[in-house]
């Protein structure tokens, strides 16, 4: 079930990182008070993980949810690049994610 919620909690934090994007700055409501909540459900998620999870895990995990997630959203939906040295690191990333959760005792 922990690992359930922290992909959950992995997949709001893509949400209101894309959701500040929206915001400029802050500046427009909507995508504001969108980037609040799901911080907001982001942090309570994450923090209920880990009363089961190694710290470590569920961070490193949570973290990695959001910046591969905000990479292919960027690339998918803002039309930003999608270069060799960016994938890579994307690649990588999720390498570390992978290693970090087979590194758990079953």
């Amino acid at each position: 079930m922990a690992w359930m919620v922290l992909v959950l909690a992995g997949i709001f934090e893509i949400i209101w990182a894309y959701s500040m994007k929206l915001s400029a700055g802050f500046s427009k409501p909507v995508p504001t008070l969108m980037t609040v909540v799901f911080v907001i459900l982001s942090f309570l998620l994450l923090s209920y993980a880990m009363r089961t999870l190694p710290l470590g895990t569920a961070y490193t995990i949570w973290s990695g949810i959001g910046v591969v997630g905000a990479f292919l959203l960027g690339i998918l939906i803002l039309g930003e690049q999608a270069t060799f040295m960016r994938i890579l690191a994307a690649i990588l990333i999720t390498a570390g994610l992978l290693l970090m959760k087979l590194s758990e005792p079953s």
